[in-house]
């Protein structure tokens, strides 16, 4: 980093251990929330616009492919657009190292939302800029774990270091009491765009002008359609009738234009219904 002196993260690996998206961010994460008009420095600009790890596409971001895109970009300034419901908490951990370490001024723009894993990302910037309408979301780490008892004692005194790890990082750039964003870990907190400045989350706010919300085509809205409805499943969320209607009539937009991954407009479309399906069944 350049300008902060921030805390590295240790990331050991646990085997059977998986991150888990929270319910609440995975039912407001907008996907269709993004940066408006590209800058004449896009070539500089990392966008973290979708969970943290990879899903069943191989999508999804990756401390990897940060990775290759620094390399890339090489020394020098970088703009990270975050619009996250978060994920692989370890994952992002990494991601927030690679930031930290990276030779030249990071600047942050929470678009739409920075949830958990995403959350930690953002805190890698030396300044932070919010949405208005954005949030930060903190949270103690959630997992998906299998084994009998003494499995999850061990899970459970594994897990409590990240949890430190992360009221570390929120401390040394918030100057925050530990104790106090230990508590704010404990119950979850959403924070809002003015309430994140004034805590000393982010810096500054972002000019309205410089995100778009509206939706994208109909071959991305379809491909975000799906890739929601495949995060939903994988946290066993349960979504209201009006909320499956929606996600189905985006999925079926992608029919007309390119559908994701080597599928075809109607492949997607009978995926989608087959999933919606299992989703009234959880």
């Amino acid at each position: 980093m350049t300008m902060r002196n921030l805390p590295k993260a240790n990331v050991p690996v646990h085997p059977g251990v998986k991150s888990h998206v929270g319910e609440v961010a995975a039912k407001r994460w907008n996907p269709d929330i993004r940066a408006a008009a590209s800058s004449s420095d896009s070539e500089r600009t990392i966008s973290v616009l979708d969970v943290i790890g990879a899903d069943m596409w191989g999508d999804g971001i990756t401390a990897k492919r940060i990775a290759g895109a620094l390399r890339a970009m090489g020394d020098g300034p970088v703009t990270v657009n975050i619009n996250s419901p978060g994920g692989d908490f370890f994952e992002g951990l990494a991601i927030y190292n690679l930031l930290r370490e990276h030779n030249g001024e990071v600047t942050v723009h929470v678009l739409g939302m920075a949830a958990s894993a995403a959350s930690v990302i953002a805190m890698a910037g030396d300044q932070i800029l919010m949405a208005r309408a954005s949030f930060l979301m903190i949270h103690n780490t959630w997992v998906l774990a299998a084994g009998d008892r003494h499995a999850f004692r061990e899970v459970a005194d594994w897990l409590e270091p990240f949890d430190a790890a992360a009221v570390s990082i929120y401390a040394a750039r918030t100057g925050i009491d530990e104790k106090k964003l230990g508590a704010m870990l404990d119950k979850e907190t959403w924070i809002g765009g003015d309430a994140a400045v004034e805590q000393g989350f982010a810096d500054d706010l972002l000019n309205s002008d410089q995100i778009d919300a509206s939706p994208s085509n109909s071959a991305g809205a379809g491909h975000a359609a799906l890739k929601k409805l495949d995060m939903l499943l994988a946290n066993g969320v349960r979504a209201t009738k009006s909320e499956r209607r929606e996600l189905l009539a985006a999925a079926k937009g992608g029919k007309s234009g390119a559908a994701p991954t080597g599928k075809s407009g109607a492949a997607v479309s009978d995926w989608a219904q087959s999933a919606l399906d299992k989703l009234k069944t959880l």
